[in-house]
């Protein structure tokens, strides 16, 4: 507690051509980011380069809490048996399946159909109401490798918010009241 205290009085006492710089550092760390989160996804030709597994579904692939690294569609035609991620109409989280059926039709659009590995059936009850197959257009990435357990962090975060914005604080804090070498 005593040193929130003194971060707190290194910040009171800061004068302002100080205190704006420390702000323009911090502004840098998270436009740094973000550009790095901007260029992985140019790299991978996909809306997300990576994703966490968020449940059992594709054990013992995946577990839950894993980091998935995707590609884009540029890794050529997807095939039976193939890790993707997709979105379906109407569900904002992704789901992470393996392909279980491709269909090529003669007009040249693909039906896909994807199960996760721990389930006991093929993924239709998740999709859109009425829609039986997977397009092409509602798979985000193909899986390309993995970090075990690493996602668990993100997972943490989002099932309690409140750490989320204590961590977030406690980085911007630091930041603020960093001292740099003159």
């Amino acid at each position: 507690m005593d040193k929130l205290l003194d971060m707190y009085h290194t910040v009171r006492s800061m004068d302002r051509r100080k205190a704006a710089h420390q702000v323009i550092n911090l502004g840098m760390v998270v436009l740094s980011a973000l550009m790095i989160w901007k260029g992985l996804i140019v790299v991978t030709s996909g809306e997300a380069p990576v994703v966490v597994v968020l449940s059992g579904s594709m054990e013992p692939a995946f577990k839950r809490g894993d980091i998935l690294f995707l590609m884009g569609g540029s890794t050529g035609p997807l095939k039976a048996g193939d890790i993707v991620v997709f979105k379906v109409k109407g569900r904002d989280i992704p789901i992470v399946h393996r392909v279980m059926e491709i269909h090529v039709k003669p007009n040249g659009k693909t039906r896909i159909l994807t199960k996760g590995d721990n389930n006991p059936v093929d993924d239709r009850g998740l999709y859109h109401a009425g829609q039986l197959w997977l397009s092409q257009s509602d798979v985000i990435g193909r899986a390309t490798g993995y970090l075990p357990y690493v996602g668990m962090v993100t997972i943490t975060l989002t099932d309690y918010p409140y750490l989320k914005y204590l961590l977030v604080g406690l980085m911007c804090l630091f930041v603020l009241t960093g001292r740099e070498e003159e």
